[in-house]
């Protein structure tokens, strides 16, 4: 496993480099042999943080314990439901350049909408259980899909501020 550390305000001693290497390490076994962890270590005035202590090691510990129950949970889920290729994804040749971005966008013109990017990719037939599972793997707030449950209609779930999930259904 490579592991790249970043530090954000602060300084991450060697000793402590090496015991998040030989918690983390033991993760290993779920991943294949060119599995990345990224680790970053920060300290802000209002921080939010997974773990949180006045002992990195502690919060080390904790995080790691926390990463494994969820791999363990999600690998389980997704050995059984999912089928084969559901991680697969095509890339479009707009998708592989390197894209340029501004800080400041451009204002549209009154009644000019651009669209800047297209991405294409399979929607996958799927139980809204197995789509919440997928936009929570990939970390996105919104996932679409067609939808087993009603007869592979078309289907996007996504996250609501209040922490439930909401499901936006085609009629037909």
């Amino acid at each position: 496993m490579k592991y790249v550390f970043t530090g954000k305000k602060v300084n991450v001693p060697n000793y402590i480099q090496k015991y998040a290497e030989k918690k983390v390490g033991k993760l290993d076994r779920f991943f294949k042999e060119d599995a990345t962890a990224s680790l970053t270590f920060g300290v802000e005035k209002d921080f939010r943080v997974s773990e949180t202590s006045s002992d990195m090691r502690a919060c080390i510990d904790a995080a790691v314990a926390s990463l494994e129950r969820q791999i363990r949970k999600n690998k389980t889920r997704l050995e059984k439901r999912l089928r084969k290729g559901a991680f697969e994804r095509t890339v479009d040749a707009a998708d592989a350049e390197e894209e340029s971005f501004s800080l400041v966008p451009d204002a549209p013109e009154e009644g000019e909408y651009k669209v800047v990017r297209t991405k294409t990719f399979p929607i996958k037939p799927m139980t809204q259980e197995e789509a919440i599972l997928q936009m929570n793997l990939l970390g996105h707030s919104f996932f679409a899909f067609k939808n087993e449950d009603a007869g592979g209609a078309f289907a996007v779930v996504y996250r609501r501020n209040d922490g439930g999930y909401g499901i936006i259904e085609d009629e037909t």
